[in-house]
């Protein structure tokens, strides 16, 4: 590893000792260059992280934190007496290419940037700083570290993850979506928190496919009659059938086609009541960065939970119908959220854009004190939704969970796991996969990951089809 001469002067220029290595997640090491050492974090040591911000005028900052925590931008705020907002996409990597990096390194007064650092980074015998690659770290001790602080603020600016990612217990669910409503809302409060939360009630469409799913009688010809009284839901199930994505000869001219011909009797009846749900909330304006459109990653998780499920044996395989419901509803909570807490839903995606490393959900736990998955739970028991749907939306990122029904959970994780390493950002940590979640299913790692890769080389046709469900 070279280290850039952006970041190599700003060390000379302050006298600085250093070494590099590369922080290792685990451990197994990975094989490295010569003159990088592979360790290991102790407890006696910090990692930092960086943060390219800037105020209205577009002028910058660096903030600097420790690895496991978010940063605060009210805290920032407070500290600085500007709003400062994370700087995304072209507008950051114009920048880096002009210092010579590739991401952000914290490294005080980098590029001679104003620097705010928090002083839980000065309490280490030990820093490794972030240079933004690959793990690859520079070691130095706690007071060369200080010696890089000339014409730095130092202020609290962050929180530790450790105080946001304590699992909730879903009991308290309820209790805790009221309190956060009264909170950071101006709903009146009324004694129902279905009417408080003033969500439309479920689609008639939906009500119909639920019973129609317990009914053991149905067929065919009932589901049509559903699906053929709401004409956008019965075009987007034959656009749907009709993609390249299946190859269909011939032209599909009905939903009978499209049931009995293509995509079959589960499939449609799954398709249509996620698509009766998620057109029930409007997709909010923000996103944050890097993230896919919402039906986007909708079509994704859920085309890849099937071809997950195909790797299984048999005998472990959940059902395909509600795996793919599941997927198809993971993300509804992010509609919720931008509905019912709408004022401060562009401030949840400017922490998720300022502290990327961090799951969204550690970031809506520090704004609005609930999660989506929480919201997404609870509004589909209120609708009667199948437990199966519920358990998994609600514990879709908690590796431990091991109660009725947590297999649809476990399968969602590690289908937006494996995403994840393939690029397509999903609300879920960067820990590596457990190994005890792909002996559950008996799956083969590079199997799924190879199925993963396989459907993924149907991106553009998946993004054709995500587009006709929006419409």
């Amino acid at each position: 590893m070279t280290l850039p001469a952006s970041i190599e002067n700003l060390l000379k220029k302050h006298n600085v000792s250093y070494c590099l290595a590369t922080l290792t997640p685990s451990t197994t090491a990975k094989k490295h260059e010569t003159n990088v050492r592979s360790i290991q974090q102790s407890a006696h040591e910090q990692s930092a992280r960086a943060h390219l911000l800037q105020n209205a005028d577009r002028e910058k900052l660096l903030a600097i934190t420790p690895s496991q925590t978010i940063i605060d931008l009210e805290a920032v705020k407070t500290t600085l007496g500007t709003t400062y907002t994370p700087v995304v996409g072209e507008a950051l990597q114009n920048f880096l290419a002009n210092l010579g990096l590739k991401a952000m390194a914290a490294m005080p007064r980098l590029g001679n940037l104003p620097t705010i650092v928090d002083p839980l980074l000065l309490k280490s015998k030990r820093l490794l700083i972030d240079v933004g690659e690959d793990n690859q770290h520079i070691v130095i001790d706690g007071k060369s570290f200080e010696k890089l602080l000339e014409s730095t603020t130092v202020n609290t600016i962050s929180i530790p993850l450790s105080k946001l990612n304590q699992a909730v217990p879903s009991k308290l669910d309820t209790a805790q979506i009221s309190k956060s409503v009264e909170l950071f809302t101006e709903l009146r409060i009324k004694q129902r928190l279905e009417e408080t939360l003033e969500l439309p009630a479920l689609p008639i469409t939906a009500q119909k496919i639920i019973k129609l799913r317990v009914n053991p009688n149905a067929d065919v010809c009932d589901l049509c009659s559903i699906i053929e009284l709401d004409p956008s839901l019965a075009a987007q199930v034959i656009s749907w059938a009709s993609s390249p994505y299946y190859s269909a000869p011939g032209t599909i001219k009905s939903i009978h086609d499209a049931i009995v011909r293509v995509l079959g009797f589960d499939m449609v009846l799954n398709l249509a009541l996620g698509l009766a749900l998620g057109n029930t909330l409007k997709l909010p304006e923000h996103r944050p960065d890097g993230y896919l459109p919402y039906w986007e990653q909708a079509v994704y998780v859920a085309t890849c939970t099937e071809a997950i499920i195909s790797c299984m044996p048999r005998e472990c395989r959940p059902s395909y119908g509600c795996s793919y419901l599941s997927g198809l509803l993971h993300n509804f909570g992010y509609l919720i959220t931008s509905e019912v807490f709408s004022n401060q839903f562009k401030t949840i995606c400017q922490h998720v854009d300022a502290s990327p490393h961090s799951s969204p959900l550690e970031i809506e736990r520090h704004i609005i004190g609930v999660t989506r998955n929480q919201l997404a739970s609870w509004l589909m028991r209120f609708w009667h939704m199948p437990e199966e749907v519920c358990v998994a939306l609600r514990h879709q990122n908690e590796t431990e969970f091991d109660k009725e029904f947590s297999e649809y959970s476990a399968l969602l994780y590690i289908t937006k796991k494996l995403l994840n390493e393939k690029g397509i950002r999903t609300c879920v940590s960067n820990e590596p996969i457990p190994e005890s979640l792909f002996a559950r299913f008996q799956l083969n790692p590079e199997e799924a990951r190879e199925a993963i890769d396989i459907m993924l080389e149907s991106s553009d046709l998946l993004e054709s089809m995500a587009q006709q469900m929006q419409s």
